[in-house]
């Protein structure tokens, strides 16, 4: 059973930065393709960005494109999400996510592991 617990959200004008960190423990996650999502209030979850096992590639929400990067070190067992140019619009709880599945998977939400989220706040 990995569990997964982020942390690094918080308060940040806009124009800002961020970097969330996703650690895991209870099992490695060099073997899962890994996700952040995020859900604002009153607003479904969404994804922002995905990168596979073999953190070979990434992929980025429209929204985030260019301002965010995923990343993750497996030796740390620890993936990233940095994000830049922060917007009010990006507020929200930030969830990592685990899959053994597909890249596709994780864009569906489709995941085995879920962390408990951390909040951003993004002020104008």
């Amino acid at each position: 059973q990995v569990q997964l617990v982020e942390s690094g959200g918080g308060l940040v004008q806009a124009g800002g930065s961020l970097r969330l960190s996703c650690a895991a423990s209870g099992g490695t996650i060099s073997i899962y393709n890994m996700g952040w999502f995020r859900q604002a209030p009153g607003k479904e979850r969404e994804f922002v960005a995905a990168i596979t096992w073999s953190a070979g590639s990434t992929f980025y929400a429209d929204s985030v494109k260019g301002r965010f990067t995923i990343s993750r070190d497996n030796a740390k067992n620890t993936v990233y999400l940095q994000m830049n140019s922060l917007k009010p619009e990006d507020a929200a709880v930030y969830y990592c996510a685990a899959g053994r599945g597909s890249i596709w998977s994780i864009f569906r939400q489709q995941v085995d592991y879920w962390g408990q989220g951390t909040q951003v706040t993004v002020s104008s």
